[in-house]
């Protein structure tokens, strides 16, 4: 043992109870006494202090009563003196004698056989543990320092159940279902993708966490197997600890959380009883319900098959069909289950009125403009959600909900009416809007907007408008009624002034318009759109004078009419992934300065997507445009064609293609041609493409397809809910001086 100047510190131990493990040695400091000089002294008080005067508890009286009173003349013994201990052992040995015996007479102690050695009053002496000491034992001298074992102490290692130790461990699974059994999913890899034991990475803080995740897991391999039918299985649970390596420490053992699992029989469908009243059609339910006699009981297609019914029964005429609690009887013995479930499917009904009740952003009225039932067609709730879908496409509402109401009132062939009873909370009518946008060519635009969305109810908007950019400024007022008289149908006036400093013109602009249209909306895609307007345009602009080589500028009073149509069979409006979108455009107008000289403006865009994997698209456009009936210099520089930029051909900057002037700067056509083709690959909510763009503009009114010019480029994109965020570098081919080698365009949605 190694010995430690017993001035440095003691070992104390804690005696610990049956049962109870025994706290190891502890180290406790001894204190050194302090010295004389540096223990503190009272202080004295003043000299003239004076101490108060404290009154007495009891009185002396009092306490010499209380005490009892001692004579020393009632006990000589009192006023003998005290004698020395040799007095008193030797009287102690006179009264042994007198008594008929010695001192040796008395049996001395002994253990074994083995005397006690006793002191001189006769106490015997402590013996420790099992061996008496004896006076030789007593009187050996102490062996030398050096034969001692001087090896210093080595302290047991702390148990492997410590709890704040990190911990690794493996997960074992036994006797779970195989892959290839009737089951319909992969039990394994169900359980793996839900399993806090997996989930951990074979990692845990301590083993308390280890079986925590062990227990929770052994909990969802039950609901698992229940839920696939196995109901009589059995799951239990354990923890492997395997040898410790040589030179490991005993905490390091290898940990496996073990699943032992035992299926059981799997239970299936031997009889399904439906309870409902007949319906019309009379295989309603039939038809539409999934599960099958002697398919296992699937909890996951148990409840399908119930939700298939609740959702179908509302749109073939039933709003307060209701699926009760089904009831599933097994026999243990055969593995048969039978399957109860009671329906009642309500009245069947028609459309009805419309009510309206809450805080009111319109009446009952706009309200059925909106919806697109009419009385006595046969309830369907899909009519119902798209009413719904609508109500909050307006804006106008905080919260909103459409429900059908009973009446009791016959409409015939076994049905009633139902009023649809709209609950409203508008909500605030005011918003403001902001945007912004680059393009080489176009520089930075910035465009914010302030918007009363039911200044005129029912959706009548008030709108101003502001654009800030390097290239346009601008300022405009819209008001405008939406779904008016009809659902999508949008009628507006506008009033703006703008001034445009591009390359191709430098123009200051007012214009005022109206315009009714019927197009696609984000919640309600139209297979068919049209537009059709007018418009009244007073613009100064400069253009170059070929006959005296210098810009020159001149007033332009333009008054036109606008006829669009559209078909969209795409499968999203702001992200299509297949089908083919096509708009045709005209616009016939001219001008009001001196002679009346009209024109025509037309253009025609195709585009298309096509699928190629579910993560991959190609999307391919076309356009083509004229203008017929007038000479390129009678037109307003405006009004002409030109091409180039992120929305047109890529790579180039925005107007820059197309015939030019001396000075390089482009000073448009009659006619343009575009072509672009894109391959688009997502992956989550990025992604990315690849891109060739093509476009020309000519000075004839028809396009020749000659001179293309061609840019390619690469994109990312960042997909959100209202739309792909785009982000598009280009570069062109066969670059020529005056052109930039690399083109960006950032925006918002696809490029087409």
């Amino acid at each position: 043992m190694l010995i430690a100047p017993a001035s440095a510190f003691c070992l104390t131990w804690t005696t610990a109870a049956i049962g109870q493990p025994v706290e190891p040695p502890q180290v406790v400091p001894t204190v050194e006494p302090a010295s004389e000089a540096a223990i503190a002294a009272p202080t004295p008080p003043p000299p003239d202090f004076a101490f108060p005067e404290v009154a007495p508890i009891i009185s002396d009286e009092e306490f010499e009563k209380a005490i009892p009173q001692i004579f020393a003349e009632d006990d000589p013994e009192l006023n003998r003196p005290l004698e020395s201990i040799a007095d008193f052992e030797k009287r102690q040995a006179e009264e042994a004698a007198n008594l008929g015996g010695t001192a040796s007479d008395t049996p001395t102690p002994a253990v074994d056989g083995v005397p006690i050695p006793t002191l001189a009053d006769g106490d015997a002496v402590e013996i420790i543990g099992d061996a008496p000491i004896t006076d030789s034992e007593l009187a050996a001298p102490l062996p030398p320092l050096e034969s001692f074992d001087v090896e210093p102490v080595e302290f047991a290692e702390a148990e492997d159940d410590r709890e704040n130790v990190s911990v690794s461990y493996t997960v074992q699974v036994n006797g779970l279902v195989p892959a290839d059994d009737s089951t319909d999913v992969d039990l394994a890899d169900l359980f793996g993708d839900l399993s806090a034991l997996y989930d951990g990475d074979g990692k845990a803080d301590n083993a308390a966490m280890i079986r925590a995740r062990l227990t929770a897991d052994g909990e969802l391999m039950q609901r698992i197997l229940a839920s696939e039918g196995y109901y009589d299985a059995v799951v239990d649970t354990r923890i492997d600890r395997g040898e410790r390596e040589e030179g490991q420490p005993r905490q390091r053992r290898p940990i496996t959380a073990v699943i032992d699992v035992k299926p059981g029989q799997r239970y299936t469908l031997a009889d399904i009883i439906i309870n409902a009243a007949p319906t019309v059609p009379p295989n309603l339910i039939a038809d539409n319900f999934a599960l099958a006699v002697g398919e296992p009981i699937v909890a996951q297609r148990v409840q399908g098959a119930e939700a298939a019914i609740a959702l179908k029964l509302p749109e073939e005429g039933y709003p307060f069909a209701e699926v009760g609690q089904r009831d599933i009887l097994l026999d243990g013995a055969t593995g048969d289950g039978v399957y109860t479930l009671p329906v009642d499917i309500g009245k069947r009904s028609r459309f009805g009125g419309i009510e309206t009740t809450g805080d009111l952003a319109f009446d009952a009225e706009h309200v059925a403009v909106l919806a697109r039932f009419k009385r006595g067609e046969l309830y369907d709730s899909r009519k119902v959600d798209d009413l719904r879908q609508a109500l909050v496409a307006t804006g106008l509402f905080a919260t909103v909900a459409a429900e059908p109401q009973p009446t009791g009132e016959s409409a015939g062939d076994d049905t009633e009416y139902v009023t649809m009873l709209v609950t409203q909370q508008a909500g605030p009518p005011r918003t403001l809007a902001a945007s912004a946008g680059y393009g080489t060519g176009e520089g930075i635009r910035l465009e914010g907007s302030w918007t009363h969305r039911n200044l005129l109810p029912p959706e009548g908007a008030l709108i101003f408008r502001g654009v800030v950019g390097t290239q346009e400024q601008g300022l405009g007022a819209t008001l405008r009624r939406s779904n008016a008289g009809r659902r999508d149908r949008t009628f507006e006036l506008v009033a703006e002034a703008t001034r445009s400093n591009y390359n191709a013109f430098e123009a200051i602009t007012g214009r005022v318009a109206a315009r009714v249209s019927y197009d696609s909306t984000p919640i309600w895609q139209k297979k068919f759109t049209y537009a059709l307007g007018a418009e009244l345009i007073a613009t100064s602009e400069d253009d170059y004078d070929f006959t005296r080589g210098a810009r020159e500028r001149d007033f332009y009073t333009i008054f036109g009419v606008t006829g669009q149509v559209g078909m969209d069979r795409t499968d999203s409006l702001l992200d299509p992934t297949k089908g083919l979108r096509v708009t045709a455009l005209i616009q016939p107008e001219g001008s009001l300065a001196g002679q009346f000289s009209p024109y025509a403006r037309t253009r025609l865009d195709v585009s298309g997507y096509y699928p190629v994997t579910d993560n991959i698209v190609l999307a391919g456009r076309v356009r083509v445009g004229s203008i017929l009936g007038a000479a390129r210099e009678r037109l307003a520089p405006s009004r002409r064609f030109y091409a180039g930029g992120g929305g047109s051909v890529r790579g180039f900057g925005y107007q820059e293609l197309g015939p030019k002037d001396p000075n390089l700067d482009p000073i448009g056509g009659r006619s343009v041609a575009e072509a672009a083709f894109e391959g688009r690959y997502r992956f989550g909510n990025f992604g990315v493409v690849g891109f060739v763009d093509a476009g020309q503009v000519y000075r004839g009114s028809t396009p020749t397809f000659s001179d293309l010019r061609f840019g390619a480029g690469i994109g990312a994109r960042y997909y959100t809910n209202f739309g792909p965020m785009r982000l598009d570098v280009a570069t062109p081919i066969g670059r020529k001086p005056g052109e930039a080698l690399v083109s960006v365009y950032v925006s918002i949605g696809q490029a087409f």
